[in-house]
């Protein structure tokens, strides 16, 4: 069994003391049983974590992968959402190789619960930062056949709104329009929708002129 960083240490105590078996439970059925937790209602443990913070602040840059990949290896999902909690306060001081570090994080460990995570709150954001690495890394992933880092790159747009690069919203849609996994057909559609908040009428357009799944079409058109 993986062992805690030194730096997490303080956190899992905070955890442990904090921990409900009954929630546990429940949130464990919710993920299909994948994942153990500590069984902390979110607000409680968003308290916790930012108590955490304001003691002991964030990681050095140049420890983050190691204490990310450390929380990652650990088996309560609570310290896979911590890690993520840290990335998302340190997004503006990581580099462009981190991306390799989100690669990791989306196929390990993968559920629906770190990718929604993920893609629009990290890779969105560091793709924005280092637009020179976008193509090649959507290129990788979509190539690679793991249908979360496709996942991805639906996603990672969620939050763009005026600045979504629609050409590639599209493309990508058609692209795996065909796709039987179900995280990937509601994707497409939640993609499709979030971005009809912005241009419906292009989204309504591709829609109708796109042979997209039942699901996808449903989920794109819901709120049109």
């Amino acid at each position: 069994m993986t062992k805690p960083h030194n730096y997490w240490k303080p956190l899992i105590t905070a955890f442990e003391a904090h921990a409900n078996p009954e929630i546990a439970a429940g949130a464990e059925k919710y993920l299909r049983n994948q994942y153990p937790f500590y069984g902390i209602p979110s607000p409680a443990r968003a308290i916790i974590f930012k108590d955490f913070i304001k003691i002991y602040g964030l990681p050095d840059i140049v420890h983050l992968d190691e204490i990310i990949l450390n929380a990652w290896q650990l088996p309560q999902r609570d310290m896979q959402y911590a890690a993520m909690n840290v990335l998302d306060k340190t997004i503006k001081k990581m580099p462009s190789q981190s991306i390799s570090l989100l690669e990791k994080l989306i196929v390990q460990k993968s559920w629906w619960d770190t990718i929604d995570y993920i893609a629009p709150n990290l890779v969105g954001p560091l793709f924005k930062r280092y637009p020179e690495i976008r193509d090649e890394t959507i290129s990788h992933w979509m190539d690679s056949g793991n249908f979360w880092l496709q996942r991805s790159c639906l996603l990672f747009q969620l939050k763009y709104k005026q600045v979504t690069d629609e050409k590639l919203l599209f493309e990508l849609c058609a692209r795996l329009s065909d796709e039987k996994e179900f995280f990937i057909r509601k994707a497409i559609g939640w993609a499709l929708r979030q971005y009809a908040r912005t241009a419906p009428e292009q989204v309504l357009d591709f829609v109708e002129n796109t042979d997209l799944q039942l699901l996808s079409r449903k989920e794109a058109i819901k709120h049109l």
